[in-house]
């Protein structure tokens, strides 16, 4: 019992969970838009999440990176390096302009997480705009990279599906945001710091209803695409109910993380039955 809680908690650790969320929604993409999904990319954006996540939440210090006492976190640091091989592998499979817009996403994610200037702050620190550019980053990695990749879908449709995983993304980060309020410094001005939890879920709820309403613009729908996002609207209204300061060791970490991956899993089961 003991090995398999180490096993999953360094799935969890590890940022394997997560890549697996994001290799979910590059998939829903794919489905929601009606295209082929370029596979080099999908692996590409696993095991760069993989890479680019540890990172943000190890490697920022980059002498602390390198010289790790902890074998556990020697453990994580080996996976790391591999994800970002297997990454540049794929990497060298996708077009140039899919190239130009991870060079930019890249970018964007340093920012977040190092400093520019000597003393200036990292996005990370910057409160409420961090969760805004998590949530931009993800819909571009996710949608444009997809989108870019295929040229199939109209730019309408595209940007709407931008849009929604924006959304999508933000809700998802409310209840990391609300776990956090214990650790995160007073200076950082999150939306629960500024707002107060309440307020906050409330943002989560009003943006959850824009999340459903917004498929109804493309031009482009499926009936199994409006049931799949009527289920997450529950779902998604559902964690903002329960989201609370207390949660559980895995409520955010594994719980609120599946959530794409059973977004992906309900579109591909509709899909069969419409």
């Amino acid at each position: 019992m003991k090995v398999a809680q180490r096993v999953f908690d360094f799935y969890l650790d590890a940022s394997i969970h997560v890549a697996f969320a994001a290799f979910a929604l590059v998939s829903v993409t794919g489905l929601t838009l009606n295209i082929p999904v370029d596979a080099h990319l999908s692996w590409f954006l696993f095991f760069g999440t993989i890479a680019c996540y540890n990172f943000v939440k190890y490697g920022v210090e980059a002498r602390k990176y390198i010289l790790i006492a902890n074998r556990y976190y020697r453990n994580i640091q080996f996976a790391s390096f591999i994800a970002f091989g297997l990454a540049a592998f794929h990497f060298f499979f996708l077009k140039i302009d899919v190239w130009v817009c991870i060079v930019c996403l890249l970018v964007l994610t340093g920012l977040y997480a190092v400093p520019v200037l000597p003393h200036s702050k990292k996005l990370r620190s910057w409160g409420i705009l961090k969760v805004f550019v998590v949530a931009l980053v993800w819909a571009g990695a996710t949608v444009i990279l997809p989108a870019l990749s295929e040229r199939g879908p109209n730019l309408w449709d595209i940007c709407i599906e931008t849009v929604q995983r924006f959304l999508f993304v933000l809700i998802l980060m409310i209840p990391f945001e609300i776990r956090d309020l214990v650790y995160d410094s007073p200076d950082l001005k999150t939306l629960p710091q500024r707002y107060g939890v309440a307020r906050t879920k409330i943002f989560g709820a009003f943006a959850t209803l824009l999340f459903f309403f917004s498929v109804f613009l493309k031009d482009s729908v499926t009936t199994a695409n409006v049931i799949a996002t009527g289920i997450l609207f529950l779902v998604l209204g559902g964690l903002m109910f329960v989201t609370k300061r207390n949660q559980g060791s895995y409520f955010a970490s594994f719980w609120v993380e599946v959530i794409p991956i059973v977004w992906w899993i309900l579109l591909l089961s509709l899909e069969q039955l419409f």
